[in-house]
């Protein structure tokens, strides 16, 4: 087994991702979604959290895509500017290799350096044991699930809420710049 390397991504990783998603949306539970976006769309997605500073990373061995990973704004209204949404989907053939808790470590390293101090993650219905006991093993806390409030696939989801500080968390102020007056 070849080294599994983690870089940013790429535009040129699109088509990967695409596929990796497409699958998931598809055939899981763990995105909401019910229609897998385009190219287009997943080009869109990966530009706009990229220009807005967010990390997106993915997972690679032997230049086969095995997996991406991306923390984007929790909530859009200001006051939630230092709290990041995890999101990391794996190739159906590269699960259970332990990709995702190579491409969760890093991800969380990579918005710890870039200032954000508590990371959510909002797990698709919740009896995605593995993604819980993914998260439960980087530090994550169980804080609540919101019960019922997707219908997939012929079936009500929970979703399963999951919290981590980065950094120094809420244990001080953030940078904040200030502002000339």
């Amino acid at each position: 087994m070849m080294p599994v390397s983690i870089r940013p991504a790429t535009l040129s990783d699109i088509p990967a991702i695409t596929r990796i998603y497409a699958h998931a949306v598809a055939h899981g539970t763990a995105s909401f979604e019910l229609d897998p976006p385009d190219e287009a769309e997943m080009t869109r997605r990966m530009s706009a959290l990229i220009d807005n500073g967010f990390p997106y990373i993915v997972a690679e061995e032997a230049g086969a895509l095995l997996g991406y990973a991306y923390a984007g704004a929790y909530r859009p209204r200001p006051a939630y500017r230092f709290s990041v949404e995890d999101s990391i989907y794996i190739a159906p053939d590269a699960q259970r290799r332990g990709i995702g808790r190579i491409l969760l470590t890093a991800l969380i390293e990579e918005s710890e350096k870039r200032g954000f101090r508590q990371m959510i993650a909002v797990i698709g219905d919740a009896s995605q044991t593995p993604s819980i006991e993914l998260h439960r093993a980087a530090g994550f806390r169980m804080i609540g699930a919101v019960e019922a409030v997707g219908f997939k696939h012929g079936k009500w989801l929970a979703t399963v809420l999951m919290q981590r500080p980065l950094g120094e968390g809420d244990t001080t102020d953030p940078y904040v710049p200030m502002t000339l007056v």
